[in-house]
């Protein structure tokens, strides 16, 4: 679900159409891509891995920049093309940056990469309540069906993951959104599944609500189907490409943090250089086998730190089994397209769950140290600056549309720089 949501976000804001053509094919992609990705996460193939218990999927730390990219250019498939062509760029800026990576690890302490992980979660957190309410775009926004469809499947979720144990709390999520198809289509029998509304022409429009689920795309879809490569058009765009190769920077930061907590938590024992190398390096080459696929940068998944840190379950055959049943859905378009029928109030509902739980991985990772004076400096001043500029992007109209674009949207791009910067010229605490 959480390999998914960032691609279903992202389709929506560059206008592909939910349920078509072309977004069942980059959703049947994503999980064939996730599941490729950790294999070569969990097994390596030369240097490239980290040979540890990590799940890879599409990254939901791009979602603001993306948004940001889709807004500048028009909020069409273009946009799409240039996020694609810039995520094949940055992939290979961050495998280059991997291998170069044991002199810069003095760089990215646990305040660092936890500053970092947290500022990506707040930041989503918007997203997920977006969701919530029906998607912004919908025209019934907000109503009191798709606020109660949200509620129900994030009550559900809570509910199965601490009222539970063994398969039920693990899998609340899935469950959670397997019942909130379940409540639209009693919804669908019972209430009505049109409305209408007066448009920017002052004409009255009728049209069916978003939280009504449309079978005839998944009907329509095939059973099975080779995967396509380059199912979208790239187009190359400094105004796409120098925003996304900088959030590559970040995701690296993130990565190395990732990488570091499941290490600690998971093994008892602090990442290698050679582990840390390959990790960075898998998510790079990952992302930009991801964009010849028309997917979404692959990294490494946050919230995987906090359950192998709760669970100790360290076996890489477990992940493996796992990677293995995600390309094999993704082999079969009809699941494809009933995920992307899925209405945004029933993700919302899982979303809120999803991107908060990266905000908790993030505190985990800053408070692995002790909390001194300096690394409270480091932490407010970087989520101020970072979540403040992200929140109230408008701040920076007077400076170039590049400058807006790197520093604004998310604010998780000046939360990094910031952390780093401010690691580096603090002094330290006295021992």
């Amino acid at each position: 679900v959480g390999n998914l949501t960032p691609l279903l976000i992202i389709t929506a804001a560059c206008g592909i159409e939910a349920g078509g053509e072309l977004q069942v094919a980059l959703l049947q992609n994503a999980m064939l891509i996730a599941g490729i990705v950790t294999l070569v996460q969990v097994f390596t193939v030369g240097p490239v891995g980290g040979k540890l218990p990590i799940v890879m999927g599409t990254s939901s730390g791009f979602i603001g920049v993306c948004q940001s990219v889709a807004g500048v250019m028009g909020n069409g498939v273009v946009a799409y093309g240039a996020i694609m062509a810039a995520s094949f760029i940055g992939g290979l800026f961050e495998t280059v940056l991997g291998s170069f990576l044991k002199p810069l690890r003095k760089f990215f302490p646990s305040v660092v990469t936890g500053t970092v992980v947290l500022s990506i979660g707040l930041s989503l957190i918007a997203v997920g309540i977006s969701s919530f309410g029906g998607g912004s775009s919908a025209k019934d926004y907000g109503s009191l069906e798709n606020l109660f469809v949200g509620f129900v499947v994030l009550v559900v979720i809570v509910v199965l993951k601490h009222g539970t144990k063994g398969f039920t709390s693990f899998a609340s999520i899935l469950i959670g959104i397997i019942v909130g198809y379940v409540l639209v289509s009693i919804m669908a029998t019972v209430l009505p599944t049109t409305f209408t509304y007066v448009d920017d022409a002052g004409a009255t429009v009728e049209a069916t609500k978003s939280w009504v689920l449309n079978w005839d795309k998944v009907a329509s879809a095939s059973w099975f189907a080779v995967p396509k490569i380059m199912p979208v058009k790239w187009v190359f765009d400094a105004r796409a490409i120098v925003p996304i190769c900088i959030m590559f920077i970040v995701t690296a930061v993130e990565t190395v943090g990732d990488i570091s907590g499941i290490t600690e938590g998971g093994l008892g024992r602090e990442a290698t250089d050679k582990e840390l190398s390959g990790g960075v390096m898998c998510d790079g080459l990952g992302s930009s086998l991801a964009a010849v696929f028309g997917v979404l940068p692959n990294t490494s998944f946050s919230q995987n730190v906090g359950l192998v840190t709760m669970t100790k379950v360290v076996n890489r055959m477990a992940l493996a089994c796992g990677a293995g049943v995600l390309i094999l859905c993704g082999l079969f378009p009809k699941l494809a397209a009933l995920i992307s029928i899925m209405p945004q109030s029933v993700l919302g509902g899982a979303a809120v769950m999803m991107f908060s739980s990266i905000v908790v991985s993030g505190i985990q990772l800053i408070t692995k140290e002790k909390l001194t004076g300096r690394n409270i400096t480091i932490v407010s001043v970087a989520l101020g600056l970072g979540y403040g500029l992200g929140a109230n992007s408008d701040i920076l109209r007077m400076l170039p549309d590049t400058m807006q674009l790197i520093f604004g949207g998310s604010g998780i791009v000046p939360a990094a720089i910031v952390a780093l910067v401010l690691n580096i010229v603090l002094p330290k605490d006295e021992a």
